[in-house]
């Protein structure tokens, strides 16, 4: 990934040193995908213990040497910028995801707030997902983020693009959940199966520079914990992402260059019966000298019908599970009501 996406950051990196970031940020650990990056890989458990400690405690962790070529990552922001600079207003209103019902399209400024507590966020967005075809059985149904996107005309480039970005992300959340088998003691295989038809949701956010006169209520997104298995986030060199670390402490997850950020959604502690964490974070683009940060998070779910449920060795002899069964697609169609109000099949 280059120091910084070819609009709209060019000067970000000498306005905030990479080296004070990483000082800054000690307790999220830096994971190298070197020799595990492929199934069997001769780090793989190596990494897999590492991936253990950092699922005890943030949920959080660099990745490096992922296998994402810059410049794809590259190529993905500025197609980020188009989408969300260039397009005219009245045609985002058009292709807005409340017009949408596997929710896609555009996301307006103030529209969202993931923290009840605080004020709407300070953010806009695109959504956007894994093109299944029409015949498919879930597309069929009508389940929750399964169906067709919504693209302006403006953008012609936009769906190859994020059709090429998802495989490529895809591939590495399936080789993210074997190295997550393996550190829970499990056949490297284990989530395999649950990965057959998965949900994916690819979002590229602009948020505006942080206001100057903002209150303790005001972010631009707002503490929360994301929804689903994996998040892997692509983000500018401005920062402003914070976590929520164990202590109850706030740390920056400062941009690191060439290494996307990995959290735990809230299906893991579901999975591992509370033992890997999902942690609440938070944006405030407080650095960027009044410019747009951007950021592009994919978030892996697994397919629609998959169980959520505790993995073997997760529960203590006699005792019973915290969480009660479920389907990833029951949990996903919760999380939506709560947030959006809205409830798809």
């Amino acid at each position: 990934m280059p120091s910084c996406p070819p609009h709209p950051s060019a000067a970000c990196a000498a306005e905030r040193p990479i080296a004070q970031h990483i000082a800054m940020t000690p307790s999220i650990p830096i994971l190298d995908l070197d020799g595990a990056l492929a199934r069997g890989g001769p780090r793989s458990a190596e990494v897999a213990a590492q991936l253990r400690e950092a699922a005890i405690g943030s949920g959080f962790f660099y990745l490096r040497h992922h296998g994402v070529p810059p410049q794809q990552v590259a190529r993905q922001f500025e197609l980020a910028r188009q989408l969300l600079e260039d397009v005219p207003p009245r045609t985002r209103e058009r292709l807005a995801m409340a017009n949408s019902p596997t929710l896609r399209g555009y996301e307006m400024l103030g529209a969202q707030t993931l923290d009840l507590a605080s004020r709407p966020d300070i953010k806009e967005s695109f959504y956007c997902g894994m093109a299944y075809p029409d015949d498919h059985p879930y597309v069929r149904a009508g389940y929750q983020t399964y169906g067709g996107n919504q693209w302006p005309d403006e953008v012609p480039e936009a769906p190859a693009l994020c059709e090429a970005y998802i495989q490529t992300l895809l591939a590495l959340s399936r080789r993210l959940m074997q190295l997550l088998a393996l550190s829970l003691r499990l056949p490297e295989d284990y989530f395999d199966a649950t990965s057959a038809s998965p949900m994916m949701t690819l979002r590229m956010l602009r948020y505006p520079a942080h206001p100057a006169d903002a209150d303790a209520l005001t972010f631009g997104a707002g503490a929360h914990t994301d929804w689903g298995a994996l998040t892997i986030l692509a983000q500018d060199m401005h920062g402003g992402l914070e976590v929520a670390m164990p202590d109850g402490s706030w740390a920056e997850a400062t941009p690191i260059e060439g290494c996307f950020v990995v959290n735990l959604g809230d299906m893991i502690p579901r999975w591992t019966n509370g033992l890997y964490h999902s942690n609440p974070h938070r944006v405030r683009n407080r650095y960027s000298n009044g410019r747009p940060r951007y950021s592009i998070p994919f978030f892996y779910e697994p397919d629609y019908l998959a169980r959520i449920e505790a993995v073997p060795g997760t529960v203590a002899p006699g005792e019973a599970p915290r969480f009660a069964p479920c389907t990833a697609g029951e949990h996903l169609r919760e999380m939506y009501r709560r947030t959006y109000g809205t409830v798809a099949a």
